[in-house]
């Protein structure tokens, strides 16, 4: 598969691009990011808000249960297997990265976010009563219900972007399920 946008070297990445390249991103040169360098708008939009939702109320585990079911709703095998190494580095075994990506998860909590996410997903945000108490009931609070949709928002961009670019996967396969 050969990308639609052509990947920049970070190494020979100019203007505000590199600077992307040689802060938040130092030693991620992966190929959607190599991609999005052909806008520095749109690496700095993945930077800036992957980079704000690290400073929210989720632990990196909790994003990458978003990643890892987003990811798979939406097909995009990139992220799937970007999140599963990532998400083992965040502290997710490898069958908690299936179960994300099933949506459904045996850790009570991780699960509802999974489902809430879900829930986002499939109702478009028109999440109903009973979506928002569940995820709630589970110990989350209303600011987590904002960040759910704002990692989601994330996810859904990378996913996008993968897709409209047919970026190459440079990772290692993620399990099949």
């Amino acid at each position: 598969m050969t990308a639609r946008i052509a990947p920049i070297d970070p190494k020979t990445a100019t203007g505000r691009a590199k600077e992307i390249f040689e802060g938040p991103l130092k030693g991620k040169e992966f190929n959607i990011f190599k991609s999005m360098a052909n806008s520095s708008a749109a690496l700095d939009t993945y930077a800036s808000l992957s980079a704000a939702l690290a400073k929210g109320q989720f632990s990196a585990k909790e994003r990458e249960v978003v990643q890892l079911t987003l990811g798979q709703a939406n097909n995009c095998d990139y992220c799937v297997a970007a999140h599963t190494v990532i998400g083992k580095g965040a502290g997710l075994t490898e069958e908690q990265t299936i179960e994300a990506r099933r949506a459904s998860m045996k850790d009570a909590k991780l699960n509802a976010l999974s489902k809430f996410v879900m829930a986002l997903h499939e109702k478009k945000g028109f999440v109903s009563d009973s979506d928002f108490q569940a995820f709630t009931a589970a110990g989350y609070s209303p600011a987590h219900a904002a960040e759910a949709l704002a990692n989601y928002t994330l996810a859904l961009y990378t996913n996008y972007f993968n897709h409209m670019n047919n970026t190459p996967i440079d990772f290692p396969a993620a399990p099949k399920i």
